[in-house]
């Protein structure tokens, strides 16, 4: 049934409800600039907005019958508002992105996926600089490049940089303790400054012209190691002669991947928006220094009743909440109070940011560009969600489900001999794997080490305690319509006992076990309504759950051995009040490691350099508790 017929069958007492909820709220607000939150019965927040004035924006929401049909199921699920006032627009439309992005209410466009952006970072903390990856806040000292559209693009441009220009990778700890060079100074990819095998003008010299690079320079660059190649081949130094030559080759490997370079571009990202089926996709291509350092598809949720103008100004504030813009926006359309975006992405930047929408030229050409790239991946998603569909179809046969499943997860437990024990939980639907969605357990009961079955009870008795206190009423979409469990029919067990504990009887559960001598491709099923059954070998549907075990037991197992590196860094000494980093360096010096200091006596202590008798003692005790 289309969404407008549903509107009619609607319940008009909930939208009169709505509506006075508003206009209580409205009798006391105020003409002034601000953000207003629209909050439903249990106190989530369903739509964030801003308003040059307060009291005439949300007297519009007292008229439903001139709104839209998302606007008008949003006034009915109304019941009551928060206000934040501002002194300025520009203040308010800063204050509702970070609100959207904090609170992501369901009534708003809202971005997924917007990690922080890979960069290239030559650290000006050391006398040697180093050349790096980096990601987060740009916190260290240094020349940052980017961003980079993804990690891959990142690490072949530092492996070129480091054939072309021999910069060192390593850390300060490892500089510091090398004696002779490392084996990237023997496949010429390092010029060992830390052995002194580069004089530090040389070296600084090679700093700047990798700057000079990644400025855009790269054929001034190219020029100068072109022409030092012909000199040393004039001058018979053949040897010479080919780093040279290898060195240009590297560099011509980088810019090979940054094909669409547009002269007079300079600093910009290109963002174009495609709509179709009520679905849109944006893709964003990083242009820095008139050289192309990639592009990222998005497709944001909340998208099928904006118009695109709303949609674009909606996504361009969310991306640039946690990074900052370059000087120029390539848009594919002009955005919805594009002025006040401008200042306020200005006014963040601390630079004035200019806002362009092409209709001709070059730099229309880039926006068709990324705008030919969105069609595309949007064609290529429908294309997977109409599969994704046909497959969560099949599942529903198979476990006898009222219809699709909008939401699988999928529960695993890692350990080793009961050490270091996790439970990992994924999440699936019509769109794929949810990865925001997973969540990790840390297992902290008594379990045997090695109970797999104890295990598997505490993180479903953790999960659904949890979500029974949060959504008792299952109505926010975060109760999945089907469990599935890696195991077999003791697991199911395990599974219904802790659900029969919590009063939930109606949650579909499944466990699948690996089949003979583990072979995949002949799994077995358990559920509590039919006995257990095998699917052809062949069979879509068996593929998918195959995968969604996988991605589980990758996420679990991913999630242990963090859990136990964690702990194999961790020392005993960790765990003494008043043991810091001078104080453990010494002890372990002294005694040469964490179990020649539990054996120590108490002289024994004292005679380490900085262990006064207080602190001796304070250490004895704690290793030997029993005396």
């Amino acid at each position: 049934m289309a969404e407008e017929q549903l509107v009619e069958l609607e319940a008009p007492q909930r939208l009169a409800g709505g509506v006075e909820a508003i206009r209580r709220h409205l009798r006391v607000m105020p003409l002034t600039p601000g953000v207003y939150r629209m909050i439903d019965r249990r106190g989530q927040v369903l739509y964030v907005g801003k308003a040059r004035s307060l009291r005439r924006r949300v007297t519009a929401y007292v008229r439903p019958d001139n709104q839209s049909y998302r606007i008008r199921r949003m006034i009915s699920e109304t019941a009551s508002m928060e206000v934040v006032t501002t002194h300025t627009e520009v203040e308010a439309l800063l204050l509702e992105i970070n609100l959207i992005k904090e609170l992501r209410p369901r009534y708003n466009v809202l971005l997924r996926d917007d990690k922080s952006f890979p960069h290239i970072l030559i650290a000006r903390d050391h006398e040697w600089p180093r050349i790096l990856k980096h990601r987060g806040a740009r916190s260290r000292p240094g020349e940052y490049f980017g961003p980079f559209a993804s990690a891959g693009a990142v690490n072949r441009t530092l492996t070129a940089l480091q054939r072309a220009f021999l910069l060192r990778s390593c850390s300060d700890a490892v500089f510091r303790s090398r004696t002779r060079p490392c084996l990237l100074y023997q496949i010429k990819r390092c010029s060992a400054p830390c052995v002194g095998r580069v004089s530090p003008d040389d070296y600084e010299a090679a700093i700047a012209e990798a700057r000079a690079f990644l400025s855009g320079q790269s054929q001034s660059v190219q020029q100068a190691f072109s022409e030092r190649m012909q000199a040393a081949s004039d001058g018979l130094e053949f040897e010479t002669a080919a780093l040279y030559r290898d060195r240009i080759r590297a560099l011509t490997r980088v810019q090979a991947h940054q094909d669409i370079n547009v002269e007079g571009v300079g600093d910009a990202d290109v963002i174009a928006a495609h709509f179709e089926g009520g679905q849109a996709c944006i893709q964003v291509f990083f242009f820095r220094a008139g050289q192309n350092f990639g592009n990222r598809a998005y497709f944001p949720a909340g998208s099928r009743h904006y118009d695109p103008a709303q949609f674009i100004a909606a996504f361009v504030g969310q991306f640039y909440s946690n990074k900052p813009p370059p000087r120029r926006l390539l848009l594919s359309a002009r955005p919805a109070e594009d002025a006040l975006l401008a200042e306020a992405l200005s006014l963040k930047a601390g630079r004035r940011i200019d806002l362009r929408w092409p209709m001709r030229g070059a730099k229309r050409k880039l926006v068709d560009h990324a705008l030919a790239n969105a069609r595309d991946a949007l064609t290529r998603r429908s294309a997977e969600n109409a599969t994704q569909r046909e497959l969560l179809g099949r599942v529903a046969e198979l476990f006898d489900l009222e219809g699709p499943p909008e939401r699988i997860e999928v529960y695993d437990n890692s350990h080793i001999q009961g050490r270091n024990a996790v439970g990992g939980m994924i999440v699936a639907g019509p769109e794929g794997l949810v990865r925001n969605a997973y969540r990790k357990f840390n297992i902290k009961g008594d379990a045997a080490p090695g109970d797999d079955f104890a295990m598997m009870r505490e993180v479903l008795r953790r999960r659904f305690s949890r979500a029974l206190k949060e959504d008792p009423e299952r109505a926010g979409g975060s109760w999945p319509d089907l469990v599935l469990i890696d195991g077999g029919a003791g697991q199911l067990s395990s599974a219904q006992s802790v659900l029969a504990e919590l009063g939930i009887e109606d949650m579909p559960l499944a466990a699948i076990a690996k089949g003979p001598e583990r072979n995949a491709g002949r799994e077995r099923f358990f559920t509590a309504e039919k006995p257990p059954f095998s699917l052809p070998e062949h069979d879509p549907a068996l593929h998918f759950l195959q995968r969604l075990r996988d991605e589980a037991h990758r996420f679990a197992i991913g999630t242990h051995r963090a859990r136990r590196a964690k702990a194999v860094r961790q020392s005993p000494l960790d765990e003494v009040a008043g043991i810091g980093a001078a104080r453990k360096r010494a002890l372990l010096h002294h005694f040469g490691s964490a179990r020649g200091v539990e054996g120590a006596g108490f002289e024994d202590l004292l005679a380490v350099p900085g262990i006064s008798k207080t602190v001796a003692k304070r250490l004895y005790d704690h290793f030997h508790p029993e005396e």
